[in-house]
């Protein structure tokens, strides 16, 4: 096994967008290194959320992620499928309190949790996905169960399996196929009920504040030219035909959606035959309204894998993570999948992450773009093509990229010790929603000598 490791030399690339800041990993060739004899080989990315990571949690942030690299390669080893493989690490990240999937999750409207989770089977191009269920301490094992179920063929009298399945539907399904009930009270934790609380206060004022704003554009518009009303909320005199519409003043009550709430959790992964797989979970936005569904769920937006075929030289899986009715709207998994197709794996993400996303005419009415993705691609290569004997290496560019201050990912190889942790980070100056980061590397994985 080889590892290029590219994550210390940064540069800044020019872009087509003034707006857009691009940060360019430079990979190294390192020393080759031995594969151990017998062992198998495989590799997985995954990341804990693109949003903010503040650096009193980024200790526990990166240990949750090599836990869940470790739970991953520990299937990987064992022979187990790439599905079986990113579902472990998923699992991992989902039982963590410090993410926004699974236990700990944002909490709704009505102080409810409800969960989005989806893989997809880079092999068989099979997909499982669950939308606002509650009740299940791990969504994501529900939605590869989903897939397994998938993979049989048809149910009795010729009925179509479901792939994707959501509320109580969804629950009911997981525990007929003998999937555990969580009691609601397991899944909120203190730093979940705690968000909570605080981002009801701040809807209760912003509430306040716009019906202040409101009463003042009325007295604007009944002549009181000039005259001083007092805003009942925070107590302090404002003009009535200052023309003013209170913007800045809301903005102060705004929810924790831009401080490490959109943490939705994924994972990527290539086993040893080349079989790719990714998988996604979240507990959505804060205060969201009950039954939504965000990317997590959504075919082609929250997760998507593919195996080399005939129009795809290489095996690709993408994980995303951020606002998910921009990852909606955009169809930012399967773009990504598409644009890994060409030559410099790199330069593709980066386009895509401009044009596609950030620059996507579908969010041009939003004053900032919000997401992240990680990324694997891989292919059959020989490491000495003169030597006829080379046993052939499988070749893998793992990458990520966001466009939030911060996005942190975990990755390791089944030959490495440890897994490796990299919380990602805007460059000074740059504007989260308006601005992109891309890092990453490569990993050579030979074949395990008999």
């Amino acid at each position: 096994m080889i590892m290029e490791k590219g994550i210390s030399s940064v540069e800044v690339l020019p872009s087509k967008s003034s707006q857009v800041t691009a940060v360019k990993v430079v990979v190294k060739e390192p020393e080759t290194k031995q594969t151990q004899r017998g062992k198998r080989v495989g590799f997985v990315l995954v990341h804990a959320g693109a949003g903010y990571h503040s650096e009193s949690k980024a200790k526990e942030y990166k240990h949750v992620c090599k836990r869940a690299c470790q739970k991953a390669i520990e299937k990987l080893q064992a022979g187990a499928l790439a599905t079986d493989a990113v579902t472990a690490a998923l699992i991992e990240l989902e039982d963590s309190p410090f993410t926004n999937a699974g236990m700990g999750s944002n909490l709704n409207l009505l102080g409810e949790i409800e969960c989005d989770a989806s893989i997809m089977d880079g092999k068989s191009l099979n997909f499982g996905a669950v939308g606002a269920l509650s009740g299940i301490k791990n969504p994501v094992s529900v939605a590869n169960r989903l897939l397994c179920e998938g993979q049989k063929g048809k149910l009795s009298a010729g009925r179509i399996p479901p792939c994707f399945l959501v509320g109580e539907g969804a629950f009911r399904w997981a525990v007929d196929h003998g999937i555990p009930a969580c009691p609601p009270g397991i899944m909120a934790t203190r730093f979940s009920l705690a968000a909570f609380k605080r981002n009801k206060r701040k809807l209760e004022l912003a509430e306040r504040v716009e019906t202040d704003l409101i009463q003042l554009k009325k007295r604007r518009q009944s002549n009181e030219k000039g005259s001083r009303v007092m805003c009942r909320t925070c107590g302090r005199p404002s003009k009535a035909n200052d023309g003013s519409r209170g913007g800045d003043q809301i903005e102060l009550y705004s929810l924790e959606n831009d401080s490490g709430t959109l943490d939705t959790v994924g994972a990527v992964v290539v086993d040893q035959e080349g079989n790719v797989a990714a998988a996604v979970s979240s507990g959505g936005l804060a205060l969201k309204h009950p039954g939504r569904v965000g990317q997590a769920a959504l075919y082609g937006c929250g997760c998507w894998a593919e195996n080399t075929g005939a129009h795809t030289p290489y095996s690709t899986a993408v994980s995303t993570s951020g606002c998910g009715e921009h990852l909606v709207r955009t169809i930012l998994a399967r773009e990504c999948s598409c644009a890994l197709q060409t030559e410099d794996a790199h330069q593709a993400l980066l386009e895509t992450m401009q044009n596609k996303f950030i620059g996507s005419p579908f969010l041009a009415s939003e004053d900032g773009v919000l997401g992240g993705v990680i990324v694997l691609r891989s292919c059959r290569c020989s490491a000495e093509p003169e030597l006829s004997q080379e046993k052939p290496t499988l070749l893998v560019e793992f990458l990520w990229s966001h466009t939030t201050e911060s996005m942190c990912v975990g990755y390791m190889s089944a030959q490495d010790g440890k897994a490796k942790t990299h919380i990602s980070r805007l460059p000074p100056g740059a504007v989260a929603g308006q601005s992109v980061a891309i890092e990453g590397g490569v990993c050579r994985l030979e074949s395990p000598e008999s």
